[in-house]
């Protein structure tokens, strides 16, 4: 995701909210950065900590929610978000948080859905309602808590992130054949990581169902 707008980690202090079990944290660890992973799940915290041990990777976990991070203010060259915004319970005390921890000139990355009918049918119906292609858990997305990019535009500025620009985020094949690849996931024939590499996402200027970017702390 860094790489995709140009950011190199390496030397940086970075921190990660929302890390989960820690891919993306690691996959920066491994880049020559400093990284700090946030998770309000203490399962996930120790999945983490225990993976990193053995990549031997020095990674400070540590069980906290983007409403409130465990840190200092101004600590951070880069503050990511992936995956995380649309399912915050307050999305402006994320901003702000984010805002509060970054060091003046630092950068915020992140990627999250658009509210449109067309991420309704993809992530909702598609992902997780209709039983021949959902391949996640049920509920997992909720619509409403889709974020329009002139919404987050709106969030950022409020909080003294100046927006460096989106992109989307789309499946590089044509539906059918994403359909198919779906149905494959579904039924076990097909990994994640395979589904991935041959749904080929690539970056669009389409941002009707996911999107990224970043911002620099004013």
């Amino acid at each position: 995701m860094l790489a995709a707008q140009g950011i190199d980690p390496a030397g940086k202090m970075i921190v990660d909210v929302g890390c989960g079990g820690g891919l993306l944290a690691e996959e920066i660890a491994a880049l020559g950065a400093q990284v700090i992973g946030v998770d309000p799940a203490v399962a996930s915290i120790a999945t983490a900590r225990k993976h990193a041990g053995l990549a031997r990777l020095d990674i400070d976990y540590r069980v906290g929610r983007g409403e409130q991070l465990p840190l200092g203010d101004g600590v951070a060259d880069i503050v990511c978000c992936v995956d995380v915004l649309e399912h915050v319970a307050d999305l402006d005390a994320v901003i702000a948080e984010t805002a509060r921890v970054l060091k003046p000139g630092a950068l915020y990355v992140f990627d999250t859905i658009n509210r449109t009918r067309l991420s309704k049918l993809v992530m909702i119906k598609l992902s997780q309602e209709w039983a021949a292609t959902a391949w996640m858990p049920p509920r997992l997305h909720d619509w409403d808590q889709f974020i329009t990019p002139a919404e987050l535009g709106d969030l950022l500025a409020r909080h003294n992130l100046e927006s460096r620009g989106m992109t989307g985020i789309a499946p590089g094949i044509s539906p059918p054949a994403l359909i198919r690849l779906l149905r494959r996931l579904k039924k076990g024939k097909l990994s994640h990581a395979d589904f991935g590499r041959k749904a080929a996402f690539t970056l669009t200027k389409d941002m009707r169902i996911s999107y990224l970017g970043h911002a620099k702390k004013t």
